[in-house]
């Protein structure tokens, strides 16, 4: 069996842990790693308070084998990620010259790259830049660590770029079997499921819509053989107690 390749999600910024500005950029990171066959076991979101990112990359990149951190490296004061990276990696922070070309000529004008937007330039020595064909200003990559932009539309296309570096493992799979059962009906037999196929994640998520409540039961895992009995299964447990099963193929 393939090794399962892991990552953990950093989401840098007050706004976030305010409510004022909502992420979603956790939502993207985690369909398109599983996409990649990449395990997103963790996602943290720290404040803009230097000792907590350093800790916070610190403590994840030895854990996981890929860390993605979104926020934090735009031209105001408050955009302290990147000398944050530098602190935890123990290296200088330096004016990368290849960065500094992209905004020269993103901007086209020299009046223009001031000193704050120069801070986007601002890159830890040894990192390799991640390109952002939005608005010029790269994210980098150094070591197990990707730094990308907060902005959502920004963030993804540095993906976008990021993704044919990445080590991938077997893609996710996912089958999510919804039905009318209330949860307290079906959590015995869920959880006989779950310990007849540990390999498996089995989740189970309940709703409230046009006809009442109901639960989203969603299995992922790796062997699309083991996926479907366990299924099947499953379906069968839901008919067992008059419910009627319908089953929906992809990512979850």
């Amino acid at each position: 069996m393939d090794p399962v390749v892991t990552a953990c999600v950093l989401i840098i910024g007050n706004e976030i842990l305010s409510g004022r500005t909502q992420d979603t950029n956790l939502a993207f990171l985690g369909r398109s790693l599983g996409e990649l066959g990449i395990r997103v076991r963790e996602a943290r979101v720290v404040p803009d308070i230097a000792e907590e990112i350093v800790a916070a990359v610190n403590a994840c990149r030895a854990r996981y084998d890929y860390v993605f951190t979104t926020g934090g490296i735009g031209p105001t004061h408050d955009d302290i990620t990147s000398e944050c990276i530098a602190r935890a990696f123990g290296v200088p922070l330096e004016r990368n010259p290849e960065a500094v070309r992209r905004l020269d000529a993103h901007y086209g004008d020299p009046a223009k790259l001031n000193e704050a937007r120069l801070r986007m330039a601002a890159i830890p020595s040894g990192a390799t830049l991640v390109d952002n064909p939005i608005s010029a200003a790269p994210g980098y990559q150094i070591d197990n660590v990707f730094v990308l932009a907060g902005v959502p539309s920004i963030m993804q296309a540095m993906f976008e770029q990021l993704a044919p570096r990445l080590k991938s493992g077997p893609p996710v799979l996912a089958r999510t079997v919804s039905c009318r059962v209330p949860e307290g009906t079906i959590a015995e037999g869920l959880g006989a499921l779950q310990q007849r196929y540990p390999a498996l994640d089995i989740g189970s998520y309940p709703y409230f819509g046009v006809g009442g409540f109901g639960v989203s039961l969603v299995l992922r895992g790796t062997d699309e053989a083991e996926l479907e009995r366990a299924t099947g299964e499953l379906c069968a447990l839901v008919r067992s107690l008059g419910g009627e099963p319908t089953v929906t193929v992809g990512q979850a």
